[in-house]
């Protein structure tokens, strides 16, 4: 396993637009520390968001995983390129020749997937950490490690996310057509979201029911918007009569989806370049 992932991280280092958004999307990921200097005085309201309790343990968990997965499309980029160029660079039959089979490249692939995942959560993980013993109002050691599953969500969402795009890439061979199909994807299931919502099932939380088994739906479920967890946006709803008093534990179901489709997407992208002549 070491020797097939050092050749997929070599690949990815020496491509300088791959390397450059891999470094991109760490810096950005390090930008979530800047939320806490946004201060706005107007008159007598004043906006600080660090004074929001956002960086409060554990709820800080809860808010960087959620900010932190929408940057992921980044290291998609890197992912769906990195696919595409073992066929526009012909190193995929390269490395075929030199005796790697197919089962290994997947493996290859997969196993720098989820190695993007796992350094993307243990770097929220410091990052919050830090940012949380820094700011938080609670420092006891069994409020700080609390909620810890969100880790876990995230990890899992990115591994789906990111297995998702290896399928795309692979399928379609082109980094611009790949990415079109995820764009295409998501707003079919905008379409058969609303379709199901506002037209089939207006009466009823069935449309919910259905939904969560479709894969970016699933993911979007492992971690909800953590916005209205807020005191101060609770005390706003509450005025004005909107409910914000909604489930945010993590939805291990939803985790298992999740899962299952990343086996469905690896499976289906060795089955694929099992049976194509390339």
């Amino acid at each position: 396993m070491k020797r097939l992932l050092s050749i997929e991280l070599q690949k990815i280092w020496m491509n300088k637009a791959s390397r450059i958004l891999t470094l991109t999307y760490f810096i950005l990921l390090s930008f979530i520390a800047l939320i806490a200097s946004i201060k706005f005085d107007i008159g007598p309201f004043k906006f600080h968001l660090a004074e929001m309790g956002i960086f409060n343990f554990p709820f800080i968990w809860h808010f960087n995983t959620y900010v932190a997965a929408w940057l992921k499309f980044f290291l998609a980029i890197v992912i769906v390129s990195m696919m595409a160029n073992e066929y526009s660079y012909g190193t995929l039959k390269q490395n075929l020749i030199d005796g790697l089979s197919k089962k290994e490249f997947i493996l290859s692939k997969f196993l720098t997937v989820v190695l993007f995942a796992f350094g993307s959560t243990v770097f929220i993980f410091i990052l919050s950490l830090i940012l949380g013993l820094f700011y938080s109002s609670y420092t006891e050691f069994s409020i700080i490690f609390s909620d810890l599953d969100y880790l876990l969500a995230f990890f899992v969402k990115l591994t789906g996310f990111f297995s998702f795009c290896l399928f795309l890439g692979i399928l379609v061979k082109r980094s611009a057509f790949a990415l079109g199909f995820l764009l295409v994807w998501s707003i079919i299931e905008g379409i058969i979201k609303g379709t199901l919502a506002f037209k089939i099932f207006p009466d009823s939380n069935t449309d919910e029911k259905i939904m969560q088994f479709l894969p970016l739906e699933a993911m979007s479920n492992l971690i909800v918007n953590p916005g209205p967890r807020l005191s101060v946006v609770k005390n706003i709803g509450s005025q004005i009569g909107i409910e914000t008093d909604i489930d945010y534990s993590i939805n291990y179901t939803a985790i298992f989806i999740v899962l299952a489709w990343t086996f469905i997407f690896i499976s289906s992208a060795y089955k694929l370049l099992k049976n194509r002549d390339l």
